[in-house]
C-alpha cells in the first residue's frame, strides 16, 4: 500500500503563485509516472501536468508557461509550481502516482492523494 499525501494548497490573489507537494510513503517499489489532476466544481477532473520517472513532462495547454512539475525521485515526491495564476485555476487538486511493487514490478497500480485547494480570487 503506497500513501500520498498533497500540501501547499490555499487561497491567492490572481497572479500569485503556490507550490504543491506531494510525498509518497508507505511500501515502496517504483514510482513511475506521478502527476497532478484538478476538478473544478461542476467539471470533471483533468490532468494538468505529468512527469515521468525521466523528467519527461506534458502539461494541458491552458497551464503552460505558467506551471513547473518537478520531482525528486529519492523522495519519491512530485512538486507543481504554480505561477501566474487564474481564478479559473480554481480546483482540488490530486496528486497521482503510477507504482509497482518489487514483489510484481510489471504490475502497474495507480494512487490517488485527498486532493488540496486551491482558490484563486480576482
Amino acid at each position: 500500500q503506497v500513501d500520498l499525501m498533497e500540501s501547499g494548497g490555499g487561497l491567492v490573489q490572481a497572479g500569485g503563485s503556490l507550490r504543491l507537494s506531494c510525498a509518497a510513503s508507505g511500501n515502496i517499489g517504483t514510482v513511475w509516472a506521478m502527476g497532478w489532476y484538478r476538478q473544478a466544481p461542476g467539471k470533471q477532473r483533468e490532468l494538468a501536468a505529468l512527469i515521468n520517472r525521466d523528467g519527461t513532462t506534458d502539461y494541458i495547454n491552458s497551464v503552460k508557461g505558467r506551471f513547473t512539475i518537478s520531482r525528486d525521485n529519492a523522495k519519491n515526491t512530485v512538486y507543481l509550481q504554480m505561477n501566474s495564476l487564474k481564478p479559473e485555476d480554481t480546483a482540488v487538486y490530486y496528486c497521482n502516482a503510477a507504482h509497482s511493487s518489487s514483489a510484481r514490478p510489471l504490475l502497474l497500480t495507480t494512487y490517488w492523494g485527498q486532493g488540496t485547494q486551491v482558490t484563486v480570487s480576482s
